[in-house]
């Protein structure tokens, strides 16, 4: 029995009756998706334009058997991560901030659903002005108005659900998969051999554990809102399947893609290293739908999450994230990466809690509802685990707060049973 803290909150009826397709306030009972289904959605999310200028960075800081390490052992370790929580969400059909609820409580979860909502909503904005600012200086546009038309359109499309990350996800994959590997083929036909596009003296140098940073950090927090998609699927093989294959084998597809055009160009920016590669209109076209679809997703989350917080209803609440995240989109762009370093030392413990919590207590989450509203003994590893992976410099900081998040939760937990 866990050992609880807060008031008693009546379960709120309205929103267990509330009629919505995306199941934003409840358990999946239907609109189920096969595993192509869910795999264009997981592998469209991680097929994400960042992931390739992260792998730029590593191209040009590691040589070829360093960078085979990093990116198996980064993309191997979210693999394992998102497969857990892929399980957790398609086994209950609970969106990330259900789940939430039953680790946290009810206004615990609210903690959990703001830094998702703010993130995704981050990321979103940081998206968009990824896509606007190189096409308007290619192209000689108002960066302004650019940004304000395909926010406008990003936004309208996420309202539309999961439904249409499936869509995007079927056009964006094979087009960016095509392109990557068309542009890997033109790398190594510059350099000649892997030997002389991977250099044994870098560039710019990185060590192990900094590479490791940057493959894990870079989606991470991501990573966390698998099950506002896995949910969805019809089964748990499935569900794991998809979002293993999304995570290890379509984000080293990224990293591949960014790391072959940087060491052999000497660009870590994709955008760049294409457009040296007399590919601007398929980049603008392929990163364009690539873009799009990872915002789709991330969009979604946020809308979930800021749903969530407000009793409101998702679709409104993806529209309100969607036009803040537009407006501030350059600012973010310029700036958000200083929240990043943060944020991806907060969030990976609110999965890695959520994760030992559900195979600790299973028998709490067969409901939605929760009978408390705080759950001290969850919620203060998170802090713990925050602080941790913020000051702690030797090491993987994320794997930091998370290893630390898990091992103050399980000693709260031991101490409640032994008192």
């Amino acid at each position: 029995m866990k050992n609880y803290f807060g008031k008693i909150s009546q379960p709120d009826q309205s929103r267990t009756n509330e009629i919505d397709q995306e199941y934003a306030h409840s358990r999946v009972k239907g609109n189920r998706k096969n595993f192509w289904q869910m795999l264009v959605i997981m592998v469209g999310f991680t097929y994400f334009s960042p992931s390739m200028t992260a792998g730029g960075h590593l191209g040009l800081g590691l040589n070829l058997s360093q960078f085979i390490i990093a990116v198996i052992l980064g993309n191997l370790f979210l693999a394992i991560y998102t497969g857990c929580l892929a399980y957790i969400g398609q086994h209950t059909g609970m969106n990330l901030d259900l789940l939430a609820r039953q680790t946290f409580g009810n206004k615990g979860a609210h903690l959990a659903s703001f830094v998702i909502g703010i993130t995704q909503t981050g990321w979103f904005g940081v998206g968009v002005a990824m896509f606007a600012i190189p096409v308007a200086a290619f192209y000689h546009l108002n960066v302004y108005l650019l940004v304000l038309i395909m926010g406008f359109l990003m936004t309208l499309t996420s309202v539309k659900g999961i439904k249409a990350l499936s869509i995007f996800g079927i056009i964006a994959v094979p087009l960016i998969t095509v392109l990557g590997f068309y542009s890997v083929y033109l790398s190594f036909h510059t350099s000649g051999s892997l030997q002389n596009m991977f250099s044994n003296h870098p560039l710019k140098p990185l060590s192990m554990a900094m590479a490791l940073s940057i493959v894990i950090g870079n989606f991470i927090s991501g990573g966390t809102s698998t099950p506002n998609f896995t949910r969805f699927s019809k089964n748990s093989i499935g569900a794991i399947s998809a979002t293993v294959i999304a995570f290890f084998v379509g984000n080293i597809f990224m990293f591949i893609f960014g790391a072959t055009g940087a060491a052999a160009f000497g660009k870590a920016d994709i955008f760049d290293t294409l457009i040296m590669q007399g590919l601007a209109i398929p980049a603008i076209l392929s990163l364009g739908l690539n873009i799009w679809s990872t915002n789709n997703n991330a969009l979604y989350a946020s809308g979930i999450s800021l749903a969530n917080i407000t009793n409101n209803s998702m679709k409104l609440m993806t529209m309100i994230a969607g036009t803040i995240g537009t407006l501030l989109s350059i600012f973010l762009f310029e700036h958000f990466t200083t929240y990043l370093s943060l944020l991806s030392s907060l969030i990976p413990p609110i999965g890695s809690i959520i994760v030992v919590d559900y195979f600790m207590h299973r028998s709490n989450y067969k409901t939605e509802e929760c009978p408390i509203n705080y759950n001290l003994s969850a919620l203060c590893p998170i802090f713990i685990g925050a602080f941790v992976g913020c000051v702690i410099k030797i090491g993987i900081p994320p794997i930091n707060s998370l290893i630390a998040a898990i091992i103050s939760y399980l000693l709260l937990q031991y101490i409640k049973i032994n008192k």
